[in-house]
C-alpha cells in the first residue's frame, strides 16, 4: 500500500510544471548547503594562516605528529580529519534521513555542525583542532546526503537536473567568498583573533540563518508515504498543487500512472542485491576517483600555485581569481543539464578534468595557471552537479539516503588519503606527479560511469527497477 501511495504522490509530483513554488523549496534546501561547502572549502584558504601560527608542528599534534616521516607537512592531518569524519558522517549515519525524515535530518545536522566548528575555531593546539575537525565532518557529511536526497525527491522528472544544477551554483557561491576573506583579512586580527579564526566562524553564525529558512520547506511527500504517513504527504502535495496552480494560473495536467517501487525492507542489505549492487560498486569506485581530482585540486589549490613558483600572498590572490569559477559550471550546466544524460556531463567533465591538470602541472605563467585552474574548476563542477543528481537517482526511496550515504562515503576516506598522499606527492614529485595521480583518477572515474544506466528523464521510479 505504501509503495502504491508513493507513486501516485510521484506522478503528480512529476507533472508539474516550472514554478516559483518548487523552485522557492530547492533554493532554500540549497541555502542550507552553502555552509556546508563554506566549510568544506575554507580548508584550502586557512591554511596558510594555520601553519604560520605553528599548529601543525609536531609538538601541537601530538600523536598525528606520528605522520610526520610521510613528510605532509603537518597540515595533511586536517585534511585528513576533515574527510575522515566526512566519510563517518555519511556511512554510519546517513540511514538517519531514511528512518526519521529527510527535514528534520537537513535541520540538526546543520546544528551540529554549528556547534562543533564554533569550538574548533578557538581551539590552541593542532590536535585538538584535529579532533573537533573530524567531529564537525560527521555532521556535514550527514547533511549532504541528506541534501541529495532531499532535492531528487521534491522535483519534477523534466526538471531534476537543473535543480541540482542551481542547488550547486548556490552552493558555490560562497566559494569566492571564501577566498576573498582569507586573502583581504590575512595578517590582520578582526577582534583579536587570527584571520583563520574569524574566517571559520562567519561560517556558523551564516548557518544559523538556515535555521530559520527551514521552516517553509516541507517534508518529502515520497518519504512521507513509504512510511505509512499518507495523511501528511497528501496534505503535502495537496498544498503544493494548490500553490502551482494558483500561480500558474492553470489547471494542472492529469497524472501519469508511475509504476511502483518494489516493496523491501528498506535496510542497507538492498543495495547489494541483484537489482543494485552493480550500481553499488559503480558509485563506489567512482567516487574515490572523482573525489581525488576535485577536492585534490580545491584543498590544496594555493599549495599548487606556489610549487609552480608562486609567492605565498600571491597564491591566495590567484586563488581567489581561480575560485570565483566556482559558481558558473553549475550556472552553465543549467542550460544543458536536463538536455544530455547525466553520464554524459559526468564523463565531459572528466576528461577536461584530467587534461587541464596535465597542462597546470607544466606552466608557470601566472595568468595560464590562473586560465587553466579556472578552467579546471569549470569542469569539476559540472561534473560534481550532474554525480549529485545521478547516484540519487538511481536507488529507490526506502534506502535512497543509505545508498547515497554509503556510495558518497568512499568519495570521503578516498579523500582523506589523497589528502595524505598528495602531500607526500607534492613534496617528493611536485605538481606533475600530483597532476599524473589526479589524471589516473579521472580515466577510471570515466569508466566507471561508461558503466551505469541511464536516467535523464525518467521518474526516480522507473530507475529503480
Amino acid at each position: 500500500m505504501s509503495s502504491q501511495k508513493a507513486a501516485e504522490i510521484a506522478s503528480r509530483l512529476d507533472r508539474l510544471p516550472p514554478s516559483k513554488t518548487i523552485w522557492t523549496m530547492v533554493i532554500l534546501i540549497s541555502l542550507g548547503g552553502v555552509f556546508e561547502f563554506y566549510d568544506l572549502f575554507f580548508t584550502g584558504y586557512v591554511a596558510p594562516g594555520m601553519v604560520q601560527a605553528g599548529l601543525f608542528k609536531p609538538e601541537s599534534l601530538g600523536i598525528f605528529a606520528a605522520l610526520g616521516p610521510l613528510k605532509v607537512a603537518g597540515f595533511g592531518t586536517f585534511v585528513f580529519a576533515t574527510f575522515a569524519g566526512l566519510w563517518l558522517g555519511a556511512l554510519l549515519f546517513g540511514y538517519v534521513a531514511d528512518r526519521f525524515g529527510r527535514r528534520v535530518v537537513f535541520t540538526w545536522s546543520l546544528v551540529w555542525y554549528m556547534i562543533c566548528t564554533a569550538i574548533m575555531a578557538f581551539q590552541t593546539t593542532g590536535f585538538a583542532i584535529d579532533i573537533w575537525r573530524f567531529i564537525a565532518g560527521i555532521g556535514i557529511g550527514v547533511e549532504l546526503v541528506t541534501i541529495d536526497t532531499y532535492i531528487s525527491e521534491l522535483m519534477p522528472s523534466s526538471e531534476r537536473g537543473r535543480a541540482y544544477a542551481i542547488n550547486q551554483f548556490i552552493t558555490f557561491c560562497v566559494v569566492p567568498v571564501v577566498a576573498f576573506l582569507a586573502f583581504v583579512l590575512k595578517g590582520t586580527q578582526p577582534f583579536g583573533l587570527d584571520y583563520w579564526r574569524v574566517v571559520i566562524l562567519i561560517g556558523t553564525v551564516g548557518a544559523a540563518v538556515v535555521w530559520v529558512l527551514r521552516r517553509h520547506i516541507p517534508e518529502s511527500p515520497r518519504w512521507l508515504a513509504r512510511h505509512g504517513r499518507v495523511e501528511e504527504a497528501e496534505r503535502i502535495i495537496a498544498d503544493i498543487e494548490r500553490r502551482v496552480a494558483a500561480e500558474k494560473g492553470v489547471t494542472l495536467p492529469t497524472p501519469q500512472a508511475v509504476q511502483p517501487e518494489k516493496e523491501g525492507r528498506g535496510s542497507l542489505s538492498e543495495i547489494f542485491g541483484p537489482l543494485y549492487l552493480k550500481r553499488t560498486i559503480i558509485m563506489s569506485i567512482f567516487n574515490m576517483a572523482q573525489v581525488i581530482g576535485f577536492y585534490g585540486f580545491a584543498a590544496w589549490v594555493p599549495t599548487l600555485l606556489m610549487h609552480r613558483g608562486i609567492h605565498v600572498t600571491h597564491s591566495l590572490e590567484y586563488a581567489f581569481i581561480i575560485a570565483i569559477a566556482n559558481p558558473f559550471g553549475p550556472l552553465i550546466g543549467s542550460l544543458f543539464a536536463d538536455k544530455f544524460e547525466r553520464k554524459t556531463q559526468i564523463i565531459g567533465g572528466l576528461a577536461i578534468m584530467g587534461i587541464v591538470i596535465a597542462l597546470f602541472s607544466q606552466s608557470s605563467s601566472p595568468a595560464l595557471l590562473i586560465v587553466l585552474g579556472v578552467l579546471f574548476t569549470l569542469a569539476a563542477n559540472v561534473m560534481s552537479y550532474a554525480y549529485h543528481n545521478y547516484q540519487a537517482e538511481l536507488f529507490p526511496t526506502r534506502v535512497r539516503a543509505r545508498a547515497v550515504g554509503f556510495v558518497y562515503s568512499w568519495s570521503r576516506l578516498a579523500a582523506a588519503f589523497a589528502g595524505l598522499a598528495i602531500g607526500v606527492l607534492i613534496n617528493g614529485y611536485g605538481v606533475p606527479g600530483v597532476a599524473v595521480f589526479i589524471a589516473i583518477s579521472m580515466i577510471l572515474g570515466i569508466f566507471m560511469i561508461l558503466l551505469g544506466p541511464s536516467t535523464r528523464g525518467l521518474s526516480l521510479e522507473k530507475i529503480s527497477h
